[in-house]
């Protein structure tokens, strides 16, 4: 690029994309790169505080803007994601349907170490839909050295992309309710009502719901019903405290299957239960899922309807940003809560 007076800009190609801002009102690209400055310009620039402006002068060694931006772009941007064309040196990143978004936070922290180049995100596994913009990459200088844009290259060339999509599949779910109250009559079930609203937007199936007693024997042959019957996931309801009838936990590890954890540091939802039996995540769903607005389950519905196998270390991480803070108007998951740091 090469410094020129506005005034001595006729016949020049602009060399990047100037914005126009119109406070309280609209903020839009006024002139784009490559434009040729014409004389009517020359007193539309200069009210917009132009007095000098770059034009383009082609350069081996360094990267325009846009350019730059297309590139990170491109590098960063894995399965089910598409991006933009660039502006004023920005270009988004764009979900190509509805799916859980999966960021590699330790190479988005090295990417942004680098200078001049800046990649924002929504959380990692946030739910988004198809449209949705997921992240945005800008250059901050109007051009950048080509070895900084090769270096970002390789910082990625050996690991997974740094932003995936995962599609949302619908799953056939199955509930096991336990209570002996509920299984002898004295009062209807909550629950099932609650897991058919959470998994509608997933598009989740019901294969079926079952009552049982608080007895361990039951709720484990239950459990493997609905798994030999084809269940993708199954909700164990009620339970899950540590008053002497609660046994869920205790049914749900006869199975056989792997539990990751049992016990979260997110509140509302602390006493929530993961199990994994042949891949099939088995859920110990605590009573607040019946009166808190959103809960552990809440949190890991994306990642469970993703076939995204969660692991202890996620659950741990979910401390910073675990407590919820019950706002008068709900605006998750457009908020902190469960929104795990790394």
């Amino acid at each position: 690029m090469r410094k020129v007076r506005v005034d001595e800009a006729v016949g020049l190609e602009l060399g990047y994309d100037i914005t126009k801002i119109v406070p309280k009102a609209e903020k839009y690209r006024a002139y784009r790169r490559g434009q040729i400055i014409t004389a009517e310009d020359i007193p539309i620039l200069k009210d917009m505080g132009k007095q000098y402006i770059y034009v383009f002068e082609p350069d081996d060694n360094l990267v325009h803007e846009d350019d730059a931006a297309v590139t990170v772009a491109q590098i960063v941007a894995g399965e089910g994601l598409s991006i933009t064309e660039p502006s004023t040196g920005r270009v988004n990143i764009i979900a190509d349907h509805e799916g859980l978004l999966k960021v590699n936070v330790e190479l988005l922290d090295k990417l942004n170490y680098e200078r001049d180049i800046v990649l924002a995100t929504l959380h990692n596994n946030r739910n988004v839909q198809k449209g949705q913009t997921v992240a945005g990459t800008r250059v901050v200088p109007i051009a950048v050295p080509r070895e900084l844009i090769d270096k970002i290259g390789q910082l990625t060339a050996e690991a997974l992309p740094m932003l995936t999509l995962k599609p949302i599949l619908p799953l056939k779910v199955a509930v096991v309710t336990t209570g002996s109250e509920v299984f002898s009559g004295r009062i209807k079930d909550g629950f099932l009502d609650v897991i058919l609203q959470k998994i509608a937007p997933f598009k989740g199936e019901l294969l079926g719901q079952t009552l049982v007693s608080d007895e361990h024997k039951s709720i484990t042959k239950e459990i493997d019903n609905f798994l030999e019957k084809g269940a993708e996931i199954v909700f164990v309801t009620g339970g899950m405290s540590v008053d002497a009838d609660d046994v869920t936990p205790q049914g749900i590890r006869d199975t056989g299957a792997e539990v990751v954890f049992y016990g979260a540091p997110i509140l509302p939802g602390s006493q929530f239960m993961l199990a994994y039996k042949n891949g099939i995540p088995i859920c110990g769903v605590p009573g607040g899922a019946l009166f808190s607005r959103k809960t552990t389950l809440d949190i890991l519905l994306p990642r469970l309807f993703a076939n995204d196998r969660i692991k202890y270390s996620d659950i741990v991480a979910m401390g910073h940003g675990g407590l919820c803070e019950d706002c008068k108007v709900c605006h998750f998951p457009v908020c902190p809560y469960g929104k795990a740091t790394y």
